[in-house]
C-alpha cells in the first residue's frame, strides 16, 4: 500500500521495545489467501497478554486488578499469511492513572518494516467492582520498561 501525507509509511523494527513471536495458523487465511483483518487485533490482543503474563505483571486468575479493552484501532501496510512466522514488535506509548496506550506492529518473517501497526487502550478494573482502579505497583514497572 501506497503512502500519502496523511497515512504514515510502515515503522521497522528499531521502534519497538521488545518482541514476541507468534506463528499463524492455516485458518487465519481468509478467501482472499492472506490473513483475516480480524487476525491482527487477535494477534495484538495475544502479544500484549503473554508479555503481561511472561513479566508476572498481571494475574489472570487470581489477580485483584484485570484489562479491558476500550479502545482499539490498525493500520494495514502489507499481506501476511500462514504460514508466515509474525514477530509482534510492543511498545507502550502512555501511562495513565489506570489505562495504559500500548502500541504494536507486526512485523512478517525477517521484514524489517511493518506488515501492520495498531494499538489497543486498557483500562485496568478492579476485578470485583469493575471500576477503574490505578496501576498496581509491579504493573507499572513493566510499563514503564517498554515505553517509547
Amino acid at each position: 500500500m501506497a503512502t500519502t501525507p496523511d497515512r504514515p509509511a510502515p515503522s521497522g523494527r528499531t521502534a519497538y521495545r521488545t518482541f514476541r513471536t507468534i506463528t499463524t495458523r492455516w485458518m487465519d487465511n481468509d478467501l482472499y489467501g492472506h490473513m483475516n483483518n480480524v487476525v491482527h487485533y487477535s494477534l495484538f490482543d495475544t502479544a500484549v497478554n503473554g508479555w503481561l503474563i511472561e513479566k508476572e505483571a498481571v494475574d489472570i486468575h487470581n489477580g485483584g486488578q484485570i484489562g479491558l479493552v476500550v479502545e482499539t484501532g490498525c493500520r494495514y501496510f502489507a499481506e501476511m499469511a500462514f504460514p508466515d512466522i509474525v514477530s509482534a514488535g510492543l511498545r507502550v506509548a502512555r501511562i495513565g492513572t489506570s489505562s495504559v496506550r500500548y502500541e504494536v506492529g507486526l512485523f512478517r518473517n525477517d521484514d524489517e518494516t511493518a506488515a501492520a501497526e495498531g494499538f489497543f487502550v486498557h483500562v485496568y478494573v478492579d476485578r470485583q467492582t469493575r471500576r477503574p482502579a490505578p496501576l498496581n505497583g509491579r504493573l507499572k514497572t513493566a510499563l514503564e520498561g517498554i515505553q517509547a
